[in-house]
């Protein structure tokens, strides 16, 4: 019962910052430079007025802001998000073809980072005057403070290039006509360079949090009572310490978590990965403002998902937060 009226709560306030978010997005591209019509015509090769007015009286382009806002708002709660002008395609359909690929990619990613951070920032913070502990701090500011499109660069030039271990771009090989095990591992394969990407630097802000947390949380009473009764160090530190000190790591991970559809952009784009992130790239050169207002929609409705996903699990790892707070 608790965790159905938190549910039924926080799906009412997420209904509410989506119709804010849509409406600030419907705006924020009205303002952006660039008329949808002039790129039409420029490559159908014609550039007189007529045929711009045609279109912009095709796809509603010529009507006041007010009209076009209440058209688009009302074709959401429809769940039409409009017609992509360069695709030809309605726009749900162009991204509900490519949000699978995102997910994956997200998804592992996510997985790698908070698995293999969480790790890293433990073998840190109980080694934290050996120099095995500040090597892995070193190695997770480098991955920290290197730039993400570097690092798929420098890992295409040598896993695809150089040592010719890992495919360079793609989801999977094109016409291979690989299907069951076959058509898994070779997407597992294209997964590996970009999902590996992504997870360097959301793992190395884990190692950096776990690290400190947990520090923070082995001078607090509780742990200097385990040690008197004479625990186990490991004991110690994966009952007492590591569970406290995931507590604040579970909300950034939920914060995180919804950067990483944002963050994407790149990695897509490097890979030539067919996800939404490079979806977003090309509407947004092509001008093509209903697929990029449906791509922001959809990035808002994932960070919403992960957040809600975060207060749940929150709960659940901390008892001591109650209904009312």
């Amino acid at each position: 019962m608790l965790y159905a009226r938190l549910i039924v709560m926080r799906l009412l306030k997420a209904v509410v910052v989506l119709f804010l978010i849509i409406i600030f997005n419907f705006i924020l591209i009205q303002l952006a430079p660039g008329d949808p019509a002039a790129i039409l015509a420029g490559e159908a090769g014609a550039t007189d007025e007529e045929f711009l007015r045609q279109l912009r009286e095709r796809f509603g382009l010529d009507q006041p802001l007010y009209v076009q806002l209440w058209r688009y708002v009302s074709g959401i709660a429809m769940l039409d998000f409009g017609w992509s002008y360069r695709q030809g395609m309605p726009v749900l359909d162009l991204i509900l073809a490519r949000l699978p690929a995102t997910l994956l990619l997200t998804g592992t990613a996510f997985v790698l980072s908070l698995g293999l951070g969480i790790l890293a920032g433990s073998m840190a913070a109980a080694r934290v005057k050996k120099p095995s502990g500040s090597l892995i701090m070193a190695l997770a500011l480098i991955f920290y403070a290197t730039p993400l499109f570097w690092v798929a660069l420098m890992s295409v030039v040598l896993f695809s290039v150089y040592l010719d271990w890992l495919p360079a771009y793609g989801m999977y090989t094109v016409g291979a006509g690989h299907s069951g095990l076959a058509y898994v591992l070779d997407v597992a394969k294209h997964l590996v360079l970009p999902a590996t990407t992504l997870a360097l630097f959301f793992m190395a802000i884990y190692t950096r949090m776990t690290r400190a947390s947990m520090l923070e949380a082995s001078q607090q009473d509780y742990v200097k009572t385990a040690r008197a009764k004479g625990l186990s160090p490991r004991v110690i530190q994966r009952r007492h310490i590591l569970r406290n000190a995931l507590l604040p790591i579970i909300t950034l991970a939920g914060l995180q978590a919804g950067q990483m559809v944002g963050g994407a952009i790149l990695t897509e784009t490097v890979f030539a990965w067919p996800g939404i992130g490079r979806l977003m790239f090309e509407a947004l050169q092509q001008r093509d403002y209903n697929l990029l207002l449906g791509i922001f929609f959809f990035s808002a409705a994932l960070v919403i998902v992960f957040n809600i996903i975060t207060d749940l699990v929150y709960r659940l790892a901390d008892p001591r937060i109650k209904e009312g707070s």
